[in-house]
């Protein structure tokens, strides 16, 4: 009898799977259907604890949880695969260019870099909402500076040991251009250390945007998130604990998702990983 696909996989791994996928799953089945519409007001029917009508329950002004949440699971997702998308093709391209071409062009970049990273990330995207406003574009572009320099050093460092290396040193040889060479030999070899860090950087900015939201500077209501949720629910924590029971749970297990996914990948891309 042939082995499951699951037999040889690493709970972790299983665990996390499940968690993304059921996050991926809430996404898109937000896009197509909702128990109720998130926005809409029913005063008849304010802080319904949950029932058959309402499965997690309404909130002050009646709107349905579980629709809210949804939409908030939608609104994380987009705006961390913007961040992470945003973040990982610039910190890949810079981190690159400085590793492989190093002298001043190195020096300039990492100056630069280390700047950027002398600032706390929450701190630096403050600064930038500040001062582009509170709308999606911006909390995407705030969150991306923020953790454009860890994209950068993990892949300067990865050039930075994959050229010395010999069929790199052979490409020079044969009379190939640095362009061609770091496209074509290079960069497809520091892709594992920068995949594994993409999956991090996802749950980091799913956090870090509940907590923008959370402080009243992420996406602006009644467009609902699980921080602007949360945030809203602390006058009725006694009284109605099911405003923040939800929003806190979907965070809490997307984390955990995301970071059992990236373990997961982190075995199984770390080279020592059968030594």
């Amino acid at each position: 009898m042939k082995p499951s696909v699951l037999s040889g996989a690493k709970p972790n791994a299983v665990i996390g799977g499940l968690l993304v996928g059921g996050l991926l799953v809430v996404v898109l089945l937000g896009y197509v259907w909702t128990p109720y519409d998130p926005i809409a007001i029913d005063l008849a029917h304010p802080l319904a604890p949950p029932s058959w009508t309402h499965w997690f329950g309404s909130d002050e002004f009646g709107r349905d949880v579980l629709s809210r949440a949804m939409l908030g699971a939608r609104i994380s997702v987009t705006i961390a695969l913007g961040v992470v998308a945003a973040a990982v093709i610039a910190g890949t391209l810079i981190g690159a260019i400085a590793g492989f071409l190093r002298g001043w062009v190195d020096r300039v970049i990492m100056s630069v870099n280390d700047a950027i990273l002398a600032f706390p990330g929450m701190l630096l995207a403050l600064a930038l909402i500040a001062v582009l406003g509170s709308n999606r574009g911006s909390i995407i572009l705030a969150l991306s500076v923020a953790y454009l320099p860890s994209i950068v050093r993990v892949v300067r460092g990865a050039v930075l040991s994959i050229r010395e290396r010999e069929y790199v040193e052979a490409s020079k040889v044969v009379g190939d251009g640095a362009l061609y060479t770091m496209v074509r030999h290079v960069l497809p070899n520091a892709l594992p250390p920068v995949v594994v860090l993409a999956t991090s950087l996802f749950g980091w900015v799913v956090l870090s945007e509940s907590a923008l939201s959370f402080l009243g500077v992420g996406v602006p209501p009644p467009a609902p998130t699980w921080g602007n949720m949360l945030s809203a629910a602390r006058p009725y924590m006694e009284n109605a604990s099911w405003l923040s029971v939800t929003p806190g749970v979907c965070i809490a297990l997307t984390l955990l998702g995301v970071n059992l996914l990236g373990d997961a990948l982190r075995d199984r891309l770390d080279p020592r990983r059968d030594a």
